[in-house]
């Protein structure tokens, strides 16, 4: 369970840094303002997503 759960936990979160990093990218090379805000709600989808999966394993861990 302790493998598994840091497993998911880390693709969450990594999941989460490189959509900002590709938005960061999209931002500096001035690309279009469309692909910025598709970045951005999946962006935040990711990060909702992420602490969803962090409370789970939180809530196992303690049971």
């Amino acid at each position: 369970m302790s493998a598994l759960s840091n497993f998911g936990v880390a693709i969450a979160v990594g999941a989460v840094a490189l959509v900002l990093v590709l938005g960061l990218v999209n931002m500096l090379r001035q690309g279009s303002a469309n692909k910025s805000q598709i970045l951005m709600r999946w962006r935040v989808g990711l990060q909702f997503l992420a602490i969803v999966i962090i409370v789970i394993v939180l809530w196992a861990r303690g049971h």
